[in-house]
């Protein structure tokens, strides 16, 4: 007998498909506790065979060949063949006609799907299969609906009275409906008349005719909108267009409507090799309505493998004006963005060594930033490293790096440095000690004008660092309240000896102090960049301590203090550097506690002994609660510069729902930078975000204001304006 009913339902999946154009993860069912669907008939192999090839196995409790045309399996009729399985009570052949039907219900299930239908019948001539009165039900997802009726004839399908949707069958919140549905199996491509999407039992778009994909080829189609507004550019509208030109390169198109500005046109072309990647972004807005100029972005990634050690990468970027990210900008952080990178370079890494040879630019992304205030230019700039150890307490190395600073409108010069080392590393398993002696040269050829009256257009420096890093580690058990711990306890002391040269001949091309924090006790130089080697002859003593669960070793109290000894006050600075003490750093204290998996808080506090007063302090608090509630609050202060609150939550009031919101404060310009609050209905199927958001433009200290609404349906995907972005930059763990 033919296999007559296997052969079944790859249309099932033209409504998931329809709805689904967009690769999102697939929605939960922890937040429908009353969900009712199709039980799994079968347990699901965790590595299914192939159909290919494979037999068909039919097993009933009676089979009747009293007729000579005719069989019937009555009594638990099952079908299998690979993954698929049918059952059913009575199954009917007849072998001339070659037509069989079922009566009473129809279950069927394989790798991707199940489903109940109230009968089937067919016809193998004719290559004709149909069912009616089907639910069915996704495996690996959400995903279930129904239809009046379904027919399959050779490679195209109908449904009659199809519906989709990522909710249980007696939650309806969202659903996806149409009179008919037409599918061909071969293109790939379904067709679907008198199409309505509800949300809420309310018709929120329909459409008399709608194409779509039903497979995972990839298409060319439009895919979901945004909208949005905010005072700087009144209502905004995206339609992106996806054009899938080539298995191995894709295109999508973005015009956006700022009802304030005019018509901007974007594009992403994405494309892939066997040993290349890479992506080309474009933004143009011409003739901006309120800026009376053209504005845009380009912006091209790349990244290709030479050979097993060595590749290229490239990240070149370009604005149009220092105004364009605060006009466009998403979030807080990319309004404030005030240098926009550009890098290029050949990479290489061995065993022991690793080189490149790269060049980057910098172009002025801010008003706040004068001309020629950017970076030098690095065009180019060739670094290698090698190490190799010589025996278990030996090791060389050099460090080298030779780089042309070119800057925009002024002189620059060319810099070699090279830093030959020898390093002892001794330990064991409880201390470590490792003296390190080096050698640092560094010489100069600099233009015209960089050269002072009288000077030398070829300076260089030459001087010894030696360090000597020695610790230990001391642990104990304990018990506490009927507990196993652990606590330890980690002295280090980090000794560093670096003569004094002057150095102020030098040019300042790429150096500037480095922020003190608890790294800056171990570091061999307080400058960033080979311009300026700080002078020291000082120790640095530290001691840290920990409390770890016996049981699974979390971390559950971290505490840290440390600080510099001078022996000799440092001498070498650089223009803007914060004065140093005659005798030593300042205290810096690191602390850290986490006595549950949903609370955390962390400490950092840097005290001048010298001045008697906090340099910087910053608190930290996370608090996680039920399954979707988040509280974080944050103090920042640095000495001088800035001190700040942070309040951000995602606050659960009822079932389904939750406040959102942020206040980022400045204590130091008493004025609010950031205050968003907003409103999230969530289930296992739809979320709505409602979300206001006010925050200053960096350069003119103005306040925006901007309104977000989003509505995601899941499994499909959102409409309305992005906000995931905006959320996980605004509350710290939103997403998790």
């Amino acid at each position: 007998m033919r296999r007559p009913a296997l052969r079944l339902l790859p249309l099932c999946l033209a409504m998931a498909c329809a709805a689904r154009a967009e690769d999102t993860a697939a929605p939960g069912w922890e937040r429908c506790p009353a969900a009712s669907t199709l039980p799994l008939y079968r347990p699901l192999d965790a590595a299914p065979p192939k159909r290919e090839g494979a037999s068909t196995d039919i097993s009933a409790e009676h089979l009747d060949v009293s007729k000579q045309d005719v069989t019937v399996l009555t009594g638990k009729v099952e079908l299998q063949r690979a993954d698929q399985w049918l059952g059913t009570d009575k199954l009917t052949f007849e072998h001339d006609t070659e037509r069989f039907a079922t009566e009473g219900p129809v279950t069927y299930q394989d790798r991707s799907l199940r489903l109940l239908a109230e009968k089937a019948e067919g016809d193998q001539k004719a290559d004709e299969l149909r069912l009616r009165g089907v639910r069915y039900q996704f495996n690996g997802e959400a995903g279930n609906g129904r239809a009046d009726d379904v027919l399959l004839r050779g490679q195209e399908g109908t449904l009659s009275g199809g519906t989709y949707s990522t909710c249980p069958p007696d939650q309806r919140q969202w659903e996806f409906a149409a009179s008919r549905i037409v599918v061909d199996q071969e293109s790939g491509m379904g067709t679907a008349r008198n199409a309505t999407l509800r949300v809420g039992g309310v018709p929120l778009l329909w459409l008399p005719w709608i194409a779509f994909p039903t497979d995972d080829r990839r298409r060319t189609g439009l895919l979901a909108p945004t909208l949005g507004y905010d005072d700087r550019n009144g209502f905004e509208y995206e339609q992106p267009i996806y054009l899938n030109l080539a298995p191995n390169y894709d295109a999508t198109l973005q015009p956006r409507w700022l009802a304030e500005r005019g018509l901007m046109l974007g594009g992403e072309f994405r494309y892939l090799g066997r040993t290349r990647a890479g992506t080309l972004e474009a933004t143009w807005l011409p003739d901006d309505d309120l800026a009376n100029r053209d504005r845009g972005l380009a912006r091209w990634r790349h990244f290709e493998t030479l050979s097993p050690h060595w590749y290229f990468a490239a990240d070149l970027n370009h604005v149009s004006d220092d105004e364009y990210f605060a006009d466009f900008g998403d979030s807080l952080a990319t309004a404030s963005i005030s240098l926009v990178e550009s890098a290029m370079g050949l990479y290489g890494r061995g065993l022991g060594w690793s080189a490149s040879l790269t060049a980057q630019d910098w172009q002025i992304a801010s008003p706040l930033l004068l001309e020629g205030s950017e970076p030098y230019r690095r065009l180019p700039t060739a670094r290698a490293q090698w190490v190799r150890p010589f025996a278990n307490w030996l090791e060389l190395g050099v460090d080298a790096e030779a780089v042309r600073f070119q800057g925009a409108g002024r002189d620059g010069g060319n810099r070699v440095d090279l830093r030959p080392f020898v390093r002892l590393p001794f330990g064991g398993a409880a201390w470590f000690a490792t003296p390190q002696l080096a050698w640092r040269y560094t010489a100069y050829s600099l233009d015209d004008n960089l050269v002072p009256p009288g000077g030398d257009d070829a300076p260089s420096r030459s001087l010894p660092v030696m360090s000597l890093d020695m610790g230990a580690f001391f642990e104990r058990g304990f018990e506490l309240g009927g507990g196993n711990y652990l606590q330890t306890l980690e002295p280090r002391l980090y000794y560093l000896n670096v003569p004094y040269r002057d150095q102020d001949d030098l040019p300042l091309f790429d150096t500037q102090p480095l922020t003190f924090s608890w790294p800056g006790l171990f570091r061999d130089n307080r400058f960033g960049g080979a311009d300026r080697q700080g002078d020291a002859d000082q120790v640095t003593i530290a001691l840290t301590s920990r409390v770890l669960d016996g049981g699974d070793g979390r971390e559950l109290l971290s505490v840290g203090l440390g600080r510099i000894h001078y022996f000799e006050a440092p001498r070498v600075t650089v223009p803007g550097a914060p004065p140093l003490s005659d005798d030593g750093s300042a205290w810096v204290a690191e602390a850290s506690l986490s006595l549950s998996p949903r609370w955390s808080l962390g400490l950092a506090q840097q005290w001048d002994p010298d001045s008697d007063r906090t340099t910087l302090s910053a608190i930290r608090s996370q608090w996680r609660f039920g399954d979707a509630g988040v509280l974080n609050a944050a103090y920042r202060y640095r000495a001088g510069l800035l001190e700040q609150t942070d309040l951000s939550f995602a606050l659960p009031i009822r079932a389904n729902w939750r406040l959102l919101g942020r206040w980022n404060y400045s204590l130091r310009d008493n004025r609010s930078l950031e205050a968003l609050a907003g409103v999230e209905w969530k289930s296992c199927c739809v979320a709505v975000r409602v979300l206001g958001r006010r925050y200053v433009r960096e350069f003119s200290g103005e306040q925006n204001t901007g309104i977000y609404l989003e509505l995601e349906l899941n499994g499909v995907g959102s409409f309305g304006r992005s906000t995931a972005r905006l959320l996980d930059d605004a509350i710290l763990d939103y997403s998790r």
